[in-house]
């Protein structure tokens, strides 16, 4: 079934494709799991109330299975939501307008600490936009640099001049990998027979040296505009949001695009078209009017073929995103987006009877940055050598001082919104209650690679604090649940409700892989036995859900390796970084704690990145998310060895405890590596000793204070 979005009667900018057949799958599967949870759930009460009356088998552990039941199947009847209408996109950048009638577009790219996000990374995405397939006068592109460094500084000016002889290049010989790290590690993929084969050889030799000028024509050259925005302790700073806001306010007095692209530091531009993709949804007259933003998926260049961390994120940008553009559209991800500048303003302004004193109490007390409003952009950019030494330049200063956001409204009801560390999720959250739309489109080349996490520390560390900025949006007064369904479509609130919600799955976590097997060591049965009847629906939940998580991977062209590597991280995840990122939030929403940012470590470390292509995990990481990492397997593989040896010595027990030890092998079995990491490995990415003597006393803690739980 296919969906037109037409610009004209013959000639749509862009198709947008139902997956019919994965709908029907979905909603079957879906259909049939409610019904078996529904069954579990009436087998749960029913049971609890019979112990209640006979007292003949302590309640405590019944009660704490059912609540971790409750938690995950509400997590994942929310998830559901991004299965019901699953669409894909197609784009004709071929039929867009010529280049003199498309829009100008602002770059915005961030970065802020130059010893985790290194400035060659951070240079080689600056050039790679600036050679995007766009008109050069039309593109203007924005570092923010928040820790101000004079190295990042520098390498800005030797990126403007490598730029000059790079864009060039580019454009001539029609370069599809614009990025030059990229392009001089790889295979470039130009057709050398469409070209002199010795010119472009000798060209490419210069460029390779930094000396070339031979090639360098008159073209006009994308502008390049260094913001390093004032920041003082006692004011707030607001981390990327604050950054972002600062850029918005700064570029509409030098270009005011209509459009901006968002990107990472470390996330430079693969696809050279990806521009005038996003433009045939902007433009598009049936799109134009609701369209914020469109967004592309998040790729990584150095994913190993084993994924260990599931540093791809696959759940998200090959499947839920799918799920969620077929509602409304998915959530803002923080890089990889074009962005309607007007969906970020409180809007609409008035044209007459302008009361400036309530525009400024909104937009603060810059008359130029008000000016810039009520125009759709700076036709003519200004001259950097000319303009932006005048007065304009002093007004960027202001705008971008740490005292301009007092008393005024943003970060709460203009620009991107502040409150949370996923400033992402929580724009895009209130740009859709406000009945903006967005797009995800995945063109078959990726838009843009990034970085992804190599070791477990830092792919804990950036979880946690996904965690704890997604729970911030989860226990305010903006909590999806409650705030989204009056004010977008029930099936989009469930999304961003999950999204919000989904850490809390770490209760599940931590009762399952204690109190089964707590009770399998205190001889209390907490499961239906084999020849009970409800036996066979649990079976029947756990099969289909784990084979249709088979189906999804399958369905994307991955191995079955990726199943296990995936249910393992998210175990590992739910124990330590979800659990830890939920208290940090409830800490901060009792004013215990405030909220911090700590960007992920961008530096490449030899000795990791070995690890992580050989498939082999780097438990080179705090003991606070080791520790009750070790102890749970290794307690969870003796209530397997116990388990083993009661239905050995007692055959007659295989029937009531098959669940219990099952479950236990199962996560002994999912937790090998962490086995593997205490007892045989000897290299550096090893758990260290002491960390094993520690999680042997947090062992005994949780017997002892087991023994309790499961006595009642």
């Amino acid at each position: 079934m296919t969906l037109q979005t037409m610009n004209s009667a013959s000639y749509p900018l862009n198709l947008c494709h139902l997956k019919k057949s994965t709908l029907i799958i979905n909603r079957l599967y879906i259909l049939f799991h409610c019904i078996a949870i529904l069954i579990l759930i009436f087998f749960r009460i029913s049971s609890i109330l019979t112990l209640f009356h006979s007292k003949n088998q302590p309640l405590i552990p019944h009660l704490l299975i059912f609540i971790s039941e409750l938690t995950l199947s509400f997590i994942w009847f929310l998830n559901q939501a991004f299965y019901w209408r699953p669409v894909t996109r197609t784009v004709f950048p071929e039929r867009l307008p010529e280049d003199d009638q498309l829009p100008p577009i602002d770059i915005f790219i961030c970065t802020a600490d130059p010893r985790a996000e290194p400035p060659l990374g951070v240079m080689n995405t600056v050039i790679s936009a600036m050679a995007l397939n766009y008109p050069a006068g039309k593109l203007t592109v924005y570092l923010s640099d928040d820790g101000g460094c004079p190295v990042t500084l520098e390498a800005m000016r030797e990126a403007l001049k490598f730029a000059k002889s790079w864009v060039p290049f580019c454009k001539k010989y029609g370069v599809e990998t614009i990025c030059p790290e990229a392009y001089f590690t790889s295979e470039e993929d130009v057709d050398e027979a469409m070209v002199d084969s010795r010119e472009f050889g000798a060209d490419k030799h210069r460029i390779k040296v930094m000396v070339d000028e031979s090639i360098h024509d008159q073209r006009k050259m994308p502008l390049l505009v260094y913001v390093s925005r004032e920041k003082r302790p006692s004011h707030p700073h607001h981390f990327k949001a604050g950054a972002l806001n600062a850029l918005l306010r700064v570029s509409s007095l030098i270009s005011n695009s209509p459009y901006i692209l968002g990107l990472d530091c470390d996330m430079y531009c693969n696809n050279k078209n990806s521009a005038r993709e996003a433009m045939c949804f902007h433009l598009d007259p049936n799109l134009a009017s609701t369209l914020a933003f469109v967004q592309f998926p998040q790729t990584f260049h150095n994913i190993s073929k084993h994924d260990i961390y599931e540093s791809q994120l696959r759940c998200f940008f090959k499947t839920l995103w799918f799920g969620m553009d077929g509602i409304k559209g998915p959530c803002l991800s923080g890089t990889g987006y074009y962005l309607k500048r007007e969906a970020l303003y409180k809007l609409p302004l008035p044209q007459e009877d302008i009361n400036l004193i309530e525009v400024k109490q909104c937009f603060g007390s810059s008359n130029e940055f008000i000016r810039s409003l009520y125009k759709k952009y700076n036709a003519k950019v200004l001259d950097c050598e000319k303009d932006l030494f005048d007065e304009s330049l002093q007004e960027t200063k202001h705008l971008a001082s740490c005292e301009y956001e007092n008393d005024t409204k943003w970060g709460n009801e203009v620009g991107f919104r502040y409150f949370s560390v996923t400033e992402d999720v929580y724009t895009s959250i209130h740009m859709h209650c406000k009945h903006w739309i967005s797009v995800y489109h995945m063109p078959s080349r990726p838009a843009f690679l990034g970085s992804c996490t190599t070791n477990l520390n830092d792919a804990l560390i950036q979880s946690t604090r996904w965690s704890a900025g997604l729970m911030e949006v989860g226990l305010s007064r903006f909590s999806p649940i409650i705030y989204g369904p009056t004010r977008m479509p029930i099936l989009q609130s469930f999304c961003y409700a999950w999204l919000a919600l989904f850490p809390t799955a770490f209760i599940s976590l931590w009762i399952l892989a204690t109190i089964p097997f707590l009770s399998l060591l205190s001889h209390i049965i907490i499961y239906p036995k084999v020849t009970d009847p409800f036996f066979l629906v649990f079976l029947y939940v756990f099969v289909l859900s784990n084979l249709q998580h088979m189906r999804e991977i399958h369905s994307i062209g991955a191995s079955l390796q990726t199943w296990k590597y995936e249910q393992r991280v998210w175990m590992i995840k739910g124990i330590t970084s979800h659990l830890y990122g939920s208290a940090h939030a409830i800490m901060e929403k009792l004013g215990v704690k405030e909220a911090n940012f700590l960007p992920t470590n961008k530096v490449v470390n030899e000795d990791e990145v070995k690890l992580h292509q050989m498939g082999i995990y780097n438990f080179q990481t705090s003991s606070i998310f080791l520790v009750p990492l070790c102890s749970l397997v290794t307690l969870n593989l003796l209530a397997f060895v116990v388990g083993i040896i009661q239905i050995v010595f007692h055959g007659e027990y295989v029937d009531a405890i098959f669940i219990q030890t099952f479950l236990t092998f199962y996560i002994a079995l999912m937790g090998y590596p962490v086995l593997e990491g205490m007892m045989l490995r000897k290299d550096k990415g090893r758990i260290a000793t002491k960390v094993s003597c520690y999680s042997l006393i947090f062992s005994v803690f949780i017997l002892f204070l087991g023994k309790f739980l499961v006595a009642y």
